[in-house]
């Protein structure tokens, strides 16, 4: 389960000393803590769509804020983002290209956004960017 791949890579991360590392799976991990408190179950017993979900989330926050340090000219907080995004990354699944996703929304038969969209959510969630997704889905219609 992602949850448990997260606790273990904390628990090396402390280990380590690596607190760049442990600084966000510390975040992901409370995230994760209360998403199951507000479902009214244990953080273990979250679903990996739950977590991806929630790592996913992260990571754009994480953009942002790296977004941020850039415009405000400090080199050293963009390289601890990039650092902290690249731990997350390895809990993320193998992103589609642009290429993949054009390819598959020239399959479908209907190619409306709602139905392109409902599609890429249901067999593709986490594996794309859903902004992407609806990006190129604009360029059929």
């Amino acid at each position: 389960m992602l949850f448990n791949e997260i606790a273990n890579a904390n628990i090396q991360a402390l280990k380590d000393h690596d607190k760049q590392a442990r600084a966000i799976l510390s975040v992901v991990y409370g995230k994760f803590k209360l998403e199951g408190i507000a479902k009214g179950v244990g953080a273990n017993s979250l679903d990996d769509a739950d977590c991806l979900r929630i790592i996913q989330k992260t990571m754009k926050e994480l953009e942002e804020e790296q977004l941020g340090y850039q415009q405000a000219n400090r080199p050293e907080k963009v390289e601890e983002i990039q650092y902290q995004k690249n731990v997350l990354s390895k809990f993320l699944p193998k992103q589609m290209t642009e290429e993949e996703i054009r390819a598959e929304i020239a399959k479908l038969e209907d190619k409306k956004i709602p139905n392109v969209m409902k599609h890429f959510k249901m067999n593709f969630n986490g594996q794309c960017d859903m902004g992407v997704v609806s990006k190129i889905a604009k360029e059929f219609n």
